[in-house]
């Protein structure tokens, strides 16, 4: 994970393990409410079935939900309440 400085926006780049389906690259604007060392280990939810998208000179290879605050710079992470095996899907 590293910080993404050619975004407009302050964002991380991710890398997210999901289970069989590898592990995908995506640019998240999380950087107001999460350090990179609590996002380690971490389970998010993310949408994996768009095409990449340029960010700059990064691909984002899939879609990191979150639900945006009042100002829309915090934006909180969904996640399950519970552990589960990367990679499955929502239902």
């Amino acid at each position: 994970m590293n910080d993404f400085e050619k975004a407009r926006n302050p964002s991380y780049q991710l890398e997210i393990d999901f289970g069989d389906l590898g592990i995908r690259k995506s640019s998240a604007q999380i950087t107001a409410l999460y350090s990179k060392e609590e996002l380690i280990g971490k389970q998010i939810l993310a949408v994996v079935n768009f095409p990449k998208k340029q960010i700059a000179n990064f691909f984002s290879e899939c879609l990191v939900l979150g639900v945006y605050g009042d100002n829309k710079s915090e934006v909180t992470l969904l996640s399950p309440s519970l552990p589960v095996k990367n990679g499955l899907e929502v239902g």
